[in-house]
């Protein structure tokens, strides 16, 4: 993992000692989150932006702005293009576009019973970014696969109580 240095403002670093400490959090992993971009995407080039290199393998086109919902809130990150080909990163899969922890909440939310709309309400009173209840549904759909395996385990095991509810 490359080397990553983040320069705070005195505005930054007062919100976060005196001020909003979750809105500070939410600005200061947006800026971390987008120096481990940069950093990667000078791995992916082989030089840094704005140097001239033999090894240079690509070139930097601009950046993507991009929405990434985390426990901490929404999170506007700028993702580098390249000139030729996708950069690609370890932080989160191509249309990935919530944080992996805040999608296996939903779906246990789901699991433990809240319906889909209702996880979008809480969600909205969390996090402050909605998510409608189809997306819930699609999110939950990974999991069909692990409910089919349970449902079509063998039972050969002896059990002392069975439980029907009807």
């Amino acid at each position: 993992m490359p080397k990553v240095e983040l320069n705070l403002e005195d505005d930054e670093l007062k919100e976060l000692l005196l001020g909003d400490r979750d809105k500070a959090m939410q600005s200061i992993r947006a800026k971390i989150l987008d120096e481990i971009l940069k950093s990667e995407a000078t791995e992916q080039i082989k030089a840094r932006a704005y140097v001239r290199s033999d090894e240079r393998t690509n070139s930097r086109n601009g950046y993507r702005v991009r929405q990434l919902t985390t426990r901490v809130g929404s999170l506007e990150l700028h993702v580098p293009k390249l000139r030729h080909g996708n950069f690609s990163t370890q932080l989160f899969k191509r249309y990935q576009r919530s944080e992996q922890a805040f999608d296996l909440a939903l779906m246990e939310m789901v699991i433990q019973g809240v319906s889909t709309r209702k996880v979008a309400e809480i969600t909205k009173k969390l996090c402050g970014t909605t998510f409608s209840k189809s997306t819930v549904s699609a999110l939950c759909s990974n999991l069909d696969d692990q409910v089919l395996d349970f449902n079509r385990r063998p039972l050969t095991q002896k059990y002392a109580f069975v439980y029907a509810d009807a």
